[in-house]
């Protein structure tokens, strides 16, 4: 593999469970939350300068809003305010609750399509009883609804064509491990259509994804310390090794969006000087593209 395709380590920050990198153009910073840990990190590379606060609840995914954020956790959405370095923990502001099909459920993989609208899945706790309670949200206009009848394990894999007519989906559960693309009707905000994109990936769990400038659709292999590049035809085209065991979520960010960051997962039993739970960099040689802000 190219040097220049190779994975380097970001700080010295280790996460149980890193997810939902989002790139903050206008900081030119890398935001993403640790889910069990109760989490929000800001990383800023060329100052090499890491900040965390804590959150109410565990946080599945965020999103820009305004000169804030959009964060789904646990008992629904919540509104934080513009975060700075020395700011102490933010306060989080309800803004639509979720009325999940079980006990103890959160949120999980999330993200807003290219006109605003933010979707998000949810999970049940226990992910090893493997409940399909999940269901998938919108939220638009300050109404929270479940438009689809999709029974959910784990969802994940959330991204948008460019022109934001494809939307991608998958459950990463063990038992489906299946990523679907839809169409998706940009005037109304409604997925249609679902047919399979990837039936199982080659090696690992389908988790967190990202859509590049050409429209190829990036995909972590969790379990298989991977990587994955799919042509919007659904061919595999591009597989790159990552010095951690579970990669969970990549998003594109750095000033030129020419940055694969990588989010990772560490397990209990990692070694000391294993790098799971780092936040990882590389430069897979295309663009991604600038991540939507949610809009009220």
């Amino acid at each position: 593999m190219d040097a220049s395709r190779q994975a380097e380590r970001l700080g010295d920050m280790l996460c149980e469970v890193g997810e939902s990198p989002v790139w903050h153009p206008a900081e030119q910073a890398l935001y993403w939350t640790d889910i069990p840990a109760r989490r929000l990190w800001r990383y800023h590379p060329s100052s090499g300068q890491a900040r965390q606060w804590a959150l109410p609840e565990m946080a599945g995914c965020i999103a820009m809003r305004g000169d804030g954020w959009l964060a789904a956790m646990e008992s629904g959405l919540y509104a934080l305010p513009a975060l700075a370095p020395g700011q102490p923990a933010p306060a989080a502001t309800l803004l639509a609750r979720a009325t999940h099909a079980e006990p103890a459920m959160r949120f999980n993989d999330g993200r807003c399509d290219r006109q605003g609208r933010f979707w998000a899945g949810t999970m049940a706790l226990d992910m090893a009883r493997g409940r399909d309670s999940g269901r998938l949200y919108r939220y638009a206009g300050g109404r929270l609804d479940a438009p689809l009848p999709l029974a959910l394990v784990v969802p994940n894999g959330m991204a948008f064509s460019p022109d934001g007519r494809t939307m991608y989906l998958s459950d990463s559960h063990p038992d489906r491990q299946t990523v679907w693309a839809f169409d998706y009707d940009v005037d109304t905000g409604l997925p249609h259509r679902r047919r399979v994109f990837i039936d199982r990936l080659p090696a690992g769990r389908p988790d967190g994804a990202a859509v590049d400038q050409d429209g190829c659709y990036w995909i972590c292999g969790n379990d298989a310390g991977v990587v994955y590049r799919y042509t919007p035809d659904g061919r595999l085209d591009r597989s790159l090794p990552l010095p951690v065991a579970k990669p969970a979520m990549c998003a594109f960010g750095g000033p030129g969006l020419d940055t694969l960051f990588i989010t990772s997962i560490r397990p209990p039993a990692a070694a000391d000087d294993a790098l799971d739970g780092a936040v990882l960099a590389l430069r897979p040689g295309t663009r991604g593209l600038e991540e939507p802000a949610y809009l009220d």
